[in-house]
Protein backbone atom coordinates (compact mmCIF):
# COMPACT_ATOMS: atom_id res chain seq x y z
CA UNK A 1 0.00 0.00 0.00
CA UNK A 2 1.25 3.49 -0.86
CA UNK A 3 2.06 5.78 2.08
CA UNK A 4 -0.03 8.71 0.80
CA UNK A 5 -3.68 9.01 -0.25
CA UNK A 6 -4.34 12.11 -2.38
CA UNK A 7 -8.06 12.60 -1.85
CA UNK A 8 -10.11 14.90 -4.06
CA UNK A 9 -13.66 15.53 -2.84
CA UNK A 10 -16.08 15.92 -5.74
CA UNK A 11 -19.68 17.02 -5.97
CA UNK A 12 -21.15 17.57 -9.43
CA UNK A 13 -17.72 18.59 -10.67
CA UNK A 14 -17.35 16.63 -13.89
CA UNK A 15 -16.03 19.70 -15.73
CA UNK A 16 -13.44 20.35 -13.03
CA UNK A 17 -12.36 16.71 -13.06
CA UNK A 18 -11.82 16.85 -16.81
CA UNK A 19 -9.81 20.08 -16.53
CA UNK A 20 -7.63 19.43 -13.47
CA UNK A 21 -7.49 15.71 -12.72
CA UNK A 22 -5.23 14.88 -15.71
CA UNK A 23 -2.37 16.93 -14.19
CA UNK A 24 -2.84 15.27 -10.80
CA UNK A 25 -2.79 11.79 -12.31
CA UNK A 26 0.16 12.52 -14.58
CA UNK A 27 2.32 14.30 -12.01
CA UNK A 28 1.66 12.39 -8.80
CA UNK A 29 4.49 9.95 -8.11
CA UNK A 30 2.85 6.49 -8.20
CA UNK A 31 5.53 5.11 -5.89
CA UNK A 32 4.38 7.50 -3.17
CA UNK A 33 0.66 8.10 -3.56
CA UNK A 34 -2.67 6.80 -4.76
CA UNK A 35 -5.07 9.36 -6.29
CA UNK A 36 -8.58 8.89 -4.91
CA UNK A 37 -11.77 10.77 -5.77
CA UNK A 38 -14.42 10.76 -3.05
CA UNK A 39 -17.72 11.49 -4.75
CA UNK A 40 -20.22 13.28 -2.53
CA UNK A 41 -23.41 11.92 -4.08
CA UNK A 42 -23.03 13.68 -7.45
CA UNK A 43 -26.08 13.88 -9.69
CA UNK A 44 -24.17 14.94 -12.80
CA UNK A 45 -22.03 12.60 -14.91
CA UNK A 46 -19.00 12.69 -12.59
CA UNK A 47 -18.99 8.95 -11.96
CA UNK A 48 -19.30 8.18 -15.67
CA UNK A 49 -16.41 10.55 -16.44
CA UNK A 50 -14.25 8.89 -13.79
CA UNK A 51 -15.03 5.39 -15.04
CA UNK A 52 -14.46 6.15 -18.72
CA UNK A 53 -11.67 8.75 -18.65
CA UNK A 54 -9.79 7.97 -15.42
CA UNK A 55 -10.06 4.20 -14.93
CA UNK A 56 -6.89 4.10 -12.82
CA UNK A 57 -8.24 6.51 -10.22
CA UNK A 58 -9.75 4.92 -7.12
CA UNK A 59 -13.28 6.15 -6.39
CA UNK A 60 -15.09 6.28 -3.06
CA UNK A 61 -18.83 6.65 -3.65
CA UNK A 62 -21.18 8.30 -1.17
CA UNK A 63 -24.91 8.14 -1.82
CA UNK A 64 -25.51 11.69 -0.57
CA UNK A 65 -23.71 15.01 -0.26
CA UNK A 66 -22.10 15.10 3.18
CA UNK A 67 -20.52 18.51 2.67
CA UNK A 68 -16.83 19.38 2.71
CA UNK A 69 -15.92 18.51 6.29
CA UNK A 70 -17.93 15.32 6.72
CA UNK A 71 -17.15 14.19 3.19
CA UNK A 72 -13.44 14.32 3.91
CA UNK A 73 -13.87 12.78 7.36
CA UNK A 74 -15.64 9.78 5.84
CA UNK A 75 -13.18 9.44 2.97
CA UNK A 76 -10.14 9.61 5.25
CA UNK A 77 -11.67 6.98 7.54
CA UNK A 78 -11.90 4.66 4.51
CA UNK A 79 -8.58 5.48 2.82
CA UNK A 80 -6.20 4.02 5.37
CA UNK A 81 -2.78 5.42 4.43
CA UNK A 82 -0.12 6.85 6.72
CA UNK A 83 -0.50 10.30 5.17
CA UNK A 84 -3.57 11.96 3.71
CA UNK A 85 -3.45 14.85 1.27
CA UNK A 86 -6.66 16.84 0.90
CA UNK A 87 -6.68 18.38 -2.59
CA UNK A 88 -9.34 20.67 -4.03
CA UNK A 89 -10.83 19.60 -7.34
CA UNK A 90 -9.78 22.88 -9.00
CA UNK A 91 -6.04 22.49 -8.35
CA UNK A 92 -3.44 21.92 -11.06
CA UNK A 93 -0.31 20.05 -10.02
CA UNK A 94 3.05 20.26 -11.86
CA UNK A 95 5.71 17.53 -11.96
CA UNK A 96 7.43 16.99 -8.61
CA UNK A 97 4.70 18.63 -6.58
CA UNK A 98 4.18 15.94 -3.94
CA UNK A 99 7.72 14.76 -3.17
CA UNK A 100 8.84 17.79 -1.07
CA UNK A 101 5.72 17.55 1.11
CA UNK A 102 6.21 13.84 1.69
CA UNK A 103 9.92 14.23 2.37
CA UNK A 104 9.36 17.08 4.84
CA UNK A 105 6.85 15.01 6.80
CA UNK A 106 9.13 11.98 6.84
CA UNK A 107 12.15 14.03 7.91
CA UNK A 108 10.47 15.74 10.87
CA UNK A 109 8.03 13.78 13.04
CA UNK A 110 7.07 17.05 14.75
CA UNK A 111 5.26 18.24 11.61
CA UNK A 112 1.62 17.23 11.86
CA UNK A 113 0.47 18.90 8.64
CA UNK A 114 1.91 20.96 5.81
CA UNK A 115 1.05 22.76 2.59
CA UNK A 116 2.90 23.74 -0.60
CA UNK A 117 3.31 27.15 -2.16
CA UNK A 118 -0.10 27.79 -3.76
CA UNK A 119 -0.09 29.97 -6.87
CA UNK A 120 -2.96 31.31 -8.96
CA UNK A 121 -3.87 29.16 -11.92
CA UNK A 122 -4.96 32.33 -13.75
CA UNK A 123 -1.70 34.21 -13.02
CA UNK A 124 1.01 31.76 -12.07
CA UNK A 125 3.35 34.52 -11.00
CA UNK A 126 1.04 35.47 -8.13
CA UNK A 127 0.05 33.72 -4.94
CA UNK A 128 -3.43 32.23 -4.73
CA UNK A 129 -5.84 33.72 -2.20
CA UNK A 130 -6.65 30.29 -0.74
CA UNK A 131 -3.57 29.72 1.37
CA UNK A 132 -0.74 31.41 -0.57
CA UNK A 133 2.45 30.27 1.22
CA UNK A 134 1.11 29.44 4.65
CA UNK A 135 -1.39 30.94 7.06
CA UNK A 136 -1.41 32.88 10.30
CA UNK A 137 -4.14 34.53 12.38
CA UNK A 138 -3.96 37.90 14.10
CA UNK A 139 -5.09 38.86 17.60
CA UNK A 140 -8.53 39.85 16.26
CA UNK A 141 -9.09 36.50 14.61
CA UNK A 142 -8.40 37.57 11.03
CA UNK A 143 -6.57 34.93 8.97
CA UNK A 144 -3.81 36.03 6.62
CA UNK A 145 -0.99 34.37 4.72
CA UNK A 146 2.57 34.73 3.61
CA UNK A 147 1.78 36.25 0.23
CA UNK A 148 -1.79 37.41 0.93
CA UNK A 149 -3.20 40.10 3.21
CA UNK A 150 -6.99 40.49 3.02
CA UNK A 151 -7.74 40.49 -0.74
CA UNK A 152 -4.25 41.52 -1.87
CA UNK A 153 -2.11 38.71 -3.28
CA UNK A 154 1.61 39.31 -3.81
CA UNK A 155 3.75 38.36 -6.75
CA UNK A 156 5.93 35.33 -6.08
CA UNK A 157 9.50 36.63 -6.19
CA UNK A 158 10.95 33.85 -4.05
CA UNK A 159 10.42 35.88 -0.89
CA UNK A 160 8.82 32.93 0.93
CA UNK A 161 10.93 30.09 -0.41
CA UNK A 162 12.04 28.91 3.03
CA UNK A 163 10.32 26.08 4.89
CA UNK A 164 8.49 27.86 7.70
CA UNK A 165 6.46 27.12 10.80
CA UNK A 166 2.95 28.51 10.26
CA UNK A 167 -0.30 28.57 12.18
CA UNK A 168 -2.56 26.99 9.58
CA UNK A 169 -2.23 25.22 6.24
CA UNK A 170 -4.71 25.62 3.42
CA UNK A 171 -7.38 22.99 2.90
CA UNK A 172 -6.89 23.48 -0.85
CA UNK A 173 -3.79 21.31 -0.57
CA UNK A 174 -3.22 19.96 2.92
CA UNK A 175 -1.01 16.99 3.79
CA UNK A 176 -1.60 15.58 7.26
CA UNK A 177 -0.62 12.50 9.19
CA UNK A 178 -3.79 10.41 9.16
CA UNK A 179 -3.42 9.29 12.79
CA UNK A 180 -3.12 12.90 13.95
CA UNK A 181 -6.10 13.91 11.81
CA UNK A 182 -8.22 11.20 13.41
CA UNK A 183 -6.94 11.87 16.93
CA UNK A 184 -7.75 15.57 16.53
CA UNK A 185 -11.32 14.73 15.53
CA UNK A 186 -11.03 15.58 11.84
CA UNK A 187 -12.72 18.57 10.28
CA UNK A 188 -15.49 20.09 12.40
CA UNK A 189 -18.79 19.70 10.53
CA UNK A 190 -20.17 22.79 12.32
CA UNK A 191 -18.26 24.87 9.77
CA UNK A 192 -20.53 25.19 6.75
CA UNK A 193 -17.82 26.56 4.48
CA UNK A 194 -14.33 27.95 5.06
CA UNK A 195 -12.25 28.16 8.26
CA UNK A 196 -12.51 24.43 8.95
CA UNK A 197 -8.86 23.83 8.10
CA UNK A 198 -7.78 26.67 10.42
CA UNK A 199 -9.75 25.07 13.24
CA UNK A 200 -8.22 21.66 12.50
CA UNK A 201 -4.68 23.05 12.39
CA UNK A 202 -5.29 24.87 15.68
CA UNK A 203 -6.25 21.57 17.31
CA UNK A 204 -3.20 19.85 15.79
CA UNK A 205 -0.98 22.57 17.26
CA UNK A 206 -2.68 22.22 20.65
CA UNK A 207 -1.80 18.51 20.49
CA UNK A 208 1.87 19.49 20.28
CA UNK A 209 2.57 19.24 16.56
CA UNK A 210 3.78 21.83 14.09
CA UNK A 211 2.25 23.08 10.85
CA UNK A 212 4.67 23.83 8.02
CA UNK A 213 4.78 25.60 4.67
CA UNK A 214 6.98 23.69 2.23
CA UNK A 215 7.43 26.01 -0.77
CA UNK A 216 9.70 23.56 -2.60
CA UNK A 217 6.33 22.00 -3.53
CA UNK A 218 3.91 24.13 -5.49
Amino acid sequence: MKPVAVIILNWNGAALLRRYLPSVVANTNPDIADVIVADNGSTDNSLEVLASEFPGVEVIRFTENHGFAEGYNRAIAIAAREYTLLLNSDVETPPGWIEPLYEAMRADSHIGACQPKILSVADKGKFEYAGACGGFIDRNGYPYCRGRIFATCEKDCGQYDNIADIFWASGACLMVRRAIYLDAGGLDTAFFAHMEEIDLCWRIKLAGFGIAAVPQAK
